[in-house]
């Protein structure tokens, strides 16, 4: 009798706890913390000098492109946004023609440099093992590991490849050192000879953290502005990147994570540097999880390669193109339930391939996006950064060499000009038109 009360009360207790379970299971789901858009290794000429166009020194001399590892080592440092107790990470092989296979792969918190912090690694499996084939074009993505990741915390995923890698999926403006070694050293507490460094990432291509379930993600999409490009190396200087430090400390939007999804020479309609946004809009936003926001600043390179010094017939571009563009993108992601903040286009003359043609079409298609009401917000990069003096042109002291990107301080005033009450719970929960 005692056996059969006891067996009783054990089913009541199960049948009473699976439902908790089940109820702080739901509490909680996946959301992207750092996101990278996979890109096909691609060497790029530098743009054809202008006569006049600028007396400053040119910027230094890239190392050649990465195209294959074999027997190696890559350990690549990512920033985190959003905190949380476990994580998984997403490994591509986009661009890839051939299987992939990882030897290894690790995951820990970073230190200083390739150094990690002691007792944090951890190893990634997939399925259930520590190796894992990647078919051609596909992405795998890691079972969960319990990892107590911070907010703002920097990560440290190293990926061992035994055999020839073949062709490599990269994100070229990885802006943080990578560290290169010959055989396994994915657990290694540094990497303090490496065989080679870069500024890129590979396979990377993601890391999501399972979070509150109010929680969710923005995404930055948009070209080399976005992405980053000329910002200081190894200190998270972009705009997206100030935006999460923004978002982190502020009491309104303290479960919100900033995922920056631009690729330096992207186009909107055609591909160059990454392939065009409207056919990577599913993969690098619509697919991400837990995202309720994206950004979109895309289009300049549309212009340039459409009217400046060198245009070709078959990049050629009108502002209805551009326009048409982006409402693609905006229905698109209101199907999703993403909202879309607008971005106008920043100045760009004494580029490359500045052209009073292609100025015209910038002014034109920044009206729209800000008056004619197709985002749910809008952001007025331009006004920003532009000299009020020469509207066309970056203020001097907001201004890099070639007179296309932002420096820091430039990064900063566009990471500060968005007001972070779009993103607050109200907002979020309001419906999307």
């Amino acid at each position: 009798m005692q056996v059969r009360n006891l067996s009783r009360r054990l089913v009541t207790l199960s049948l009473v706890l699976v439902p908790l379970a089940q109820g702080m299971l739901a509490q909680e789901h996946w959301v992207a913390t750092w996101a990278a858009s996979p890109q096909q290794p691609r060497v790029v000429a530098p743009p054809a000098p202008v006569p006049g166009a600028s007396t400053a020194a040119p910027a230094p001399a890239a190392p050649p492109p990465i195209t294959s590892f074999k027997n190696q080592t890559v350990r690549m440092i990512v920033r985190a946004s959003l905190g949380g107790r476990r994580i998984r990470v997403q490994l591509s092989n986009a661009f890839g023609t051939d299987p992939l296979t990882i030897g290894a792969a690790h995951v820990a918190l970073r230190d200083k440099q390739s150094a990690i912090v002691a007792g944090s690694d951890r190893t990634l499996a997939f399925n259930g093992r520590s190796s894992v084939m990647i078919p051609a074009g596909a992405q795998m993505v890691s079972d969960p590991v319990d990892f107590n990741l911070p907010a703002l915390g920097d990560l440290a995923v190293s990926v061992y490849i035994p055999g020839d890698s073949g062709v490599v999926t990269m994100h070229s403006t990885g802006l943080h050192t990578t560290y290169i070694a010959n055989g396994d050293m994915t657990a290694a507490a540094a990497i303090a000879e490496p065989v080679a460094t870069r500024t890129s990432w590979y396979w990377v291509s993601g890391v999501d953290v399972l979070a509150p379930a109010e929680a969710g993600a923005i995404v930055a999409f948009g070209d080399s502005i976005t992405d980053g490009a000329t910002s200081t190396v190894d200190a998270d200087r972009s705009w997206p990147s100030m935006l999460a430090r923004r978002v982190a400390g502020n009491p309104a939007t303290p479960n919100l994570a900033v995922v920056n999804e631009g690729i330096s020479g992207n186009r909107l309609l055609r591909d160059n540097a990454g392939v065009n946004a409207l056919a990577r809009l599913d993969r690098d936003v619509l697919s991400q999880p837990g995202v309720k926001w994206m950004t979109l600043m895309e289009g300049i390179n549309d212009i340039g390669r459409a009217t400046g010094r060198g245009s070709l017939p078959s990049d050629s571009v009108t502002t209805d193109d551009l326009i048409g563009a982006m409402r693609q993108i905006i229905e698109r992601a209101h199907t999703r339930g993403i909202k879309v903040l607008g971005c106008t286009l920043t100045p760009y003359e004494g580029a490359a391939y500045y052209s009073e043609v292609g100025e015209v079409i910038r002014q034109a298609v920044n009206r729209w996006i800000r008056t004619a009401g197709a985002f749910d917000a809008v952001v007025d990069f331009d006004a920003v950064v532009r000299d009020p003096n020469n509207p066309k042109q970056f203020r001097a002291d907001f201004n890099e060499r070639d007179h296309l990107h932002p420096n820091d301080a430039g990064y900063k005033a566009m990471a500060d000009a968005i007001d972070l009450a779009i993103f607050s719970p109200k907002a979020l929960s309001a419906a999307v038109r």
